[in-house]
């Protein structure tokens, strides 16, 4: 990774290109990679020694690829006044705004297949990309998705967020699975079943955040109805009987989904289950955090502590070390 590559290159604060010329090597845009992804730490790091040496730069690339797209979906506008951007609905000059990032974006990934890219992280998932086979769709699903965001932000039915889901969370599992050689369509489902329970985990832990920072509400509209939930009640953090029993309904069947997609993990090879294994029983253990919390996820937002985050890097770290078979553990209902 040490020749260098002749780029414009200069970025603003946002990360975008502007202007000027400098020169890059692919070192360095792998190290702009790893930079960004551990100052982004969520429920576990993506990187570390759960993941084999050989393949962080690359784990590292994809995973600051798809911080950024996610980024982009979330920008505000650089100089917005004070009120421009109400909560639960996204202001129309903001959208905009993000739209002309993530059509920047596309442009970006249309140059790492075909052409010359202009980011740091650009370049270095080209050199990923071609040194795995990686296709092109996962990547423009994913600035889907961010398209997708700028919509209403609202779903009317499970099976609409599910579908969401498909663009937002499994080409993630996917680019993984590229990454560790898997291309097959079995094991591409079981990851569907896996990513999609993650996004619903995330989903139904940051009901109150979403919707105060983003103006989204993922909880499907009939089911609401269904449950005599309103979105006043989000607005205004208030964790009613009902709405808390609409969050078990929907916990309940992001743990199905998790479970119909835990064979994945036995169907890799040692060296790539662990992380796979481990963001799966971190998945169930938000679940676990929002049961713990009698499913009140406006009042706090539900989180794993430092000693539970251990215990689960522990316990899957040794059942990969043993060969022991990754049963998912069985919360409480």
């Amino acid at each position: 990774m040490s020749a260098t590559i002749e780029k414009k290159t200069a970025h603003d604060q946002d990360g975008c290109v502007t202007a000027s010329t400098e020169s890059v090597t692919l070192s360095e845009a792998y190290q702009y990679c790893e930079t960004l992804a551990r100052g982004h730490y969520e429920n576990f790091n993506v990187g570390g020694w759960i993941t084999p040496r050989d393949k962080l730069p690359h784990v590292y690339a994809i995973y600051a690829w798809c911080r950024m797209v996610d980024d982009l979906g979330d920008e505000s506008l650089p100089t917005a006044p004070a009120g421009t951007a109400a909560v639960g609905r996204p202001n129309a000059a903001v959208t905009a705004h993000r739209r002309e990032r993530l059509a920047w974006w596309e442009e970006e990934l249309e140059a790492i297949y075909s052409g010359e890219p202009t980011h740091p992280i650009s370049i270095a998932v080209q050199h990923t990309v071609a040194s795995f086979e990686i296709p092109s769709e996962p990547f423009h699903r994913l600035i889907q998705a961010n398209l997708m965001d700028q919509g209403t932000g609202r779903f009317d039915r499970l099976d609409d967020v599910v579908e969401y889901c498909r663009y937002s969370a499994n080409p993630v599992g996917h680019l993984y699975l590229y990454l560790f050689g898997y291309s097959d369509r079995r094991r591409q489902l079981l990851a569907d079943h896996t990513c999609t329970a993650l996004q619903l985990a995330n989903f139904w832990q940051d009901v109150n955040r979403d919707y105060q920072e983003r103006g989204r509400v993922y909880l499907p509209r009939s089911d609401m109805k269904r449950f005599g939930v309103s979105e006043s009640e989000i607005a205004n953090r208030e964790a009613t009987a009902e709405f808390r029993a609409l969050l078990r309904y929907e916990c309940k069947i992001a743990m199905r989904m998790f479970r119909q997609g835990a064979p994945l993990v036995d169907a890799l090879d040692r060296g790539s289950r662990l992380p796979v294994a481990l963001f799966t029983r971190g998945g169930v253990a938000v679940l676990d955090a929002i049961r713990r919390q009698d499913y009140d996820v406006l009042s706090e937002r539900p989180a794993l502590s430092s000693r539970r985050k251990a215990w689960l890097l522990a316990s899957a770290w040794l059942g990969n070390r043993l060969g022991i078979g990754y049963g998912l553990p069985n919360p409480r209902d």
